[in-house]
């Protein structure tokens, strides 16, 4: 099969395409001939040696995929061949064959294209996990989205709309910004041009927000820490801008809480709550109240230049590896 192959450690432009052995499935597996492919920016940490997990060389990057059940485990009953499918991976979905835990794998409705089905997992379950079980928003509160028009930030905004929360979308730039209002923030600030702490503090007169949602990390934290209310919750799902240090003193002061989330880890440990969350989200969809920006579509041998895209910061919304027609 054609794939996008990692042969060793380090930057994207040494990725090629090539050909690679077609997965078997495990017993509680799933193979998936893929359709699309949405590429994350934990691909590119991953080709570098640097991610949770890492797989043995030669590999394909790619977190989640969707496309047509080809074969199934010998332990897996919910799925058959012919099943269209979306799936979170622990890696391979750049290729034309990918494997899944059939556990990780979800039917895809009616109603929802390959295109929008392979950009679906990844980023709005991670958001979902983190709002819902770690940062607990309930209706009425008022959350802050960091990196507001991001792949995954964009489908925090969303779920923040759904759940009730007042949101509002910070980015860098006003274009990212007229974005996030687009899919539903209620108000927005550019932290290029302003202090974020201070707007924060101006739109909420002076309370500060009960939630905000971190997928960047770096110089933006301090910022984001100091916009918290009391009892306010930061959460901590990705690290683009660096890796943040927490000073305790200033959560214990106003009661505040600074907590992580992975997909990776959560999907393993709470595979109920998981799947609580992808009824919920797809109920949502059904609703039209989730719209997922596809913002770029490119062909298998064009991957390279759609990870750039997310390494560089150039991207917002989704970007899209289309294998099939």
């Amino acid at each position: 099969m054609r794939a996008l192959v990692c042969r060793e450690w380090g930057g994207i432009e040494g990725l090629t395409i090539g050909e690679m052995p077609v997965p078997k499935p495990a017993a509680d597996e799933v193979l998936i001939r893929v359709k699309a492919t949405a590429v994350n920016y934990a691909d590119a940490i991953m080709v570098a040696g640097k991610y949770q997990t890492k797989p043995e060389l030669p590999f394909s990057p790619g977190l989640e995929t969707a496309g047509i059940v080809e074969a199934c485990g010998a332990q897996v009953t919910n799925f058959q061949p012919g099943d269209r499918v979306m799936a979170i991976l622990a890696y391979g979905g750049l290729a034309e064959y990918a494997v899944a835990p059939a556990a990780e794998t979800f039917h895809i409705p009616k109603g929802m294209g390959w295109i929008e089905a392979g950009a679906f997992a990844i980023a709005y379950i991670s958001s979902h996990v983190a709002i819902r079980w770690q940062g607990r928003l309930e209706a009425g509160e008022t959350m802050l989205v960091l990196g507001a028009a991001g792949g995954v930030g964009l489908t925090a905004v969303e779920i923040g709309k759904a759940m009730g929360a007042r949101v509002i979308a910070a980015a860098s730039t006003e274009e990212k910004l007229a974005v996030a209002r687009e899919h539903g923030a209620d108000d927005a600030i550019n932290y290029s041009t302003a202090k974020l702490t201070e707007r924060v503090m101006a739109l909420t007169a002076d309370k500060g927000v009960d939630i905000c949602f971190d997928p960047v990390g770096g110089p933006l934290f301090d910022a984001a820490l100091s916009s918290l209310g009391w009892g306010g919750r930061v959460v901590l799902v990705g690290f683009v801008g660096g890796i943040p240090q927490i000073p305790a003193n200033r959560l214990l002061v106003k009661h505040r809480s600074a907590l992580g989330s992975s997909l990776r880890y959560f999907r393993w440990y709470a595979p109920d709550k998981l799947n609580r969350s992808v009824d919920e989200l797809l109920q949502w969809h059904r609703e039209g109240k989730l719209k997922p920006l596809i913002t770029h579509r490119y062909p298998l041998e064009q991957s390279v230049e759609a990870l750039r895209l997310l390494t560089d910061r150039r991207a917002f919304g989704k970007i899209v590896v289309e294998l099939e027609p």
